[in-house]
């Protein structure tokens, strides 16, 4: 038996977190918050200054809102609030015909916050300060996991300083491994994982120039964009910025064995935008566009969240954003279980539900996005007939408005919520006011004039619209026999809360919608929905 696989009574932490990327890192803030003791693995001292993730959704800011530090990630941004957000899809060359891209602004009236964009080093930062102000949160920087057990006790994970001799055994209740895309812990979990490759090398600049910022004055408000040339063959050529008048990055196919000393950066750089430019690199980096999706996000005591459970071509920010609501979906139902009114099926639903999500972005719109686009540019070509390519081109546009109202994770096939028959999870939705279940709470203002996002307990939430006070008496009443945390929110039907069309949301830690109802609910069918929600009747 491995010094990792012997029993320890004594826990140093409840949780152990391996990585602290902006995933880790907002898990030991959701379970900090909680009073839930953790300890942070992290490798690097300091965040890298790699220009990665940059665009957080308004559900994503949702998270760092409860996190405690949305206004001061908001303060950390490098491109002005009066610059604006925005993207663009071009064809060609950047400097030709484009429309309007991943407009998440049009769905901001069904989510509590706006969205964001900032480097993903910066967002660590905020981070790693809102973990220091949490004493139940102990962090370990400069230092990584080399071993990986489990027993029927717990999990003991062996630890190294990098840059030092030291070595640690820690011991936990339980492991996540938000690790990255080459996970340690998912290997070592005995967690496999189904690749699919694309058989592309992509290239990642990192660059200064202020004569490219000069060019893009004509795309006011506009921070990154994205070229389509018909020979990628449906992948992108992709610039960001990085801040606002110097630093660039960008994300494109390069042929294969191309490296740093082999090939013209500059000239390609110049060729996507369409006019030359000055070029100063600061990073030249390589990586292979595949998808891959852990074939469970569970493996006995241990978890894997982020890149470690799944990872993907960066076309769309929906990689950070997805790996940020695992941490908000496994954290809660990881401190429900410490706190002792969690059940082992509700950490089982961490799986069940954030899995097929995740394969449905994948194929419903990532995949989905390439598929098109090279379809598009093998049917349409302006040389060769630019009437239809316009009209295409105008339809595009219209496809893209469509596809960020489509673009909605929702748990209606869950264990753990009151779907409909035969329901799934999926990425694939509809932005609505109305409470659905399995489905994100929209924000609604109260009779008092606060958002009912202001009143969500940590725990479930039940609001109650013109309900019977006997129907929130039994749920109440249900709840506390069951251990389950209940905050209640009563308001009359006149507010603007009645757009949610029924008379009882139960809402869950992350704000998602587990249960509605209209009618008067007795006491025995209270008892039923309060264990369903736990896990304990599906």
């Amino acid at each position: 038996m491995s010094n990792v696989q012997a029993h320890h009574e004594k826990y140093d932490a409840e949780v152990i977190i391996i990585g602290g990327g902006p995933v880790g890192m907002g898990l030991a803030i959701e379970l900090g918050q909680r009073n839930v003791q953790c300890i942070v693995v992290e490798r690097f001292p300091t965040p890298q200054p790699i220009p990665k993730g940059q665009n957080l959704t308004q559900r994503t800011m949702e998270h760092f809102h409860f996190w405690g530090a949305e206004k001061a990630l908001r303060a950390a941004r490098t491109i002005p609030p009066e610059y604006g957000i925005g993207g663009l899809t071009a064809y060609g060359k950047l400097l030709g015909p484009h429309y309007d891209w991943l407009q998440r602004d049009l769905v901001k009236p069904y989510y509590f916050t706006g969205n964001e964009r900032l480097p993903q080093y910066a967002t660590e930062e905020v981070l790693r300060a809102r973990v220091a102000e949490l004493p139940s949160v102990k962090t370990l920087y400069g230092w990584e996991a080399s071993e990986v057990g489990q027993d029927d006790g717990g999990v003991t994970i062996q630890v190294n300083e990098r840059d030092g001799s030291e070595r640690r055994l820690l011991r936990a209740a339980y492991a996540v491994g938000c690790d990255g895309s080459r996970s340690l812990v998912r290997e070592q979990a005995g967690i496999t994982q189904t690749r699919t490759d694309h058989d592309r090398m992509m290239v990642l600049l990192v660059f200064r120039s202020t004569e490219l910022h000069e060019l893009l004055k004509c795309y006011p408000g506009k921070s990154y964009y994205n070229v389509l040339q018909p020979e990628l063959n449906g992948y992108w050529k992709f610039f960001g910025r990085v801040d606002l008048g110097s630093t660039w990055f960008f994300h494109a196919p390069v042929p294969p064995g191309t490296t740093k000393e082999n090939f013209d950066f500059a000239a390609y750089l110049h060729e996507a935008v369409g006019a030359e430019f000055d070029v100063e690199f600061e990073h030249i980096g390589f990586w292979d566009l595949r998808f891959m999706l852990a074939d469970s996000y569970r493996k006995g005591r241990i978890f894997v969240a982020g890149d470690a459970a799944h990872s993907h071509p960066p076309y769309g920010g929906y990689g950070v954003n997805s790996g940020l609501e695992d941490a908000r979906n496994i954290g809660w139902k990881l401190a429900a279980t410490v706190e002792g009114w969690g059940t082992d099926a509700l950490l089982d639903s961490y799986d069940l539900e954030r899995r097929p999500v995740f394969s449905s972005t994948i194929k419903d719109f990532i995949a989905k996005s390439i598929e098109n686009d090279k379809a598009f540019l093998d049917a349409y070509d302006p040389a060769r007939d630019k009437a239809a390519f316009d009209q295409a081109w105008q339809d595009r546009a219209k496809g893209a408005v469509s596809e960020i109202n489509a673009f909605e994770p929702n748990y209606e096939g869950s264990p753990i919520v009151f779907g409909q028959p035969n329901a799934i999870c999926s990425a694939v939705g509809s932005h609505r006011f109305n409470a659905q279940p399995g489905h994100h709470l929209a924000p609604a203002n109260l009779s008092s004039g606060q958002n009912v996002y202001e009143k969500l307990g940590e725990g479930y939430t039940l609001i109650s619209i013109g309900a019977s006070a006997g129907s929130v008496s039994a749920l109440k009443e249900a709840a506390a026999a069951q251990g389950l945390p209940l905050t209640i929110i009563e308001d009359g039907t006149a507010s603007e809360a009645s757009r949610y069309g029924t008379h009882l949301v139960l809402i869950r830690p992350d704000q998602f919608v587990a249960w509605v109802a209209n009618e008067d609910v007795s006491l025995s069918f209270a008892e039923a929905v309060i264990s369903k929600v736990k896990g304990e009747q599906n």
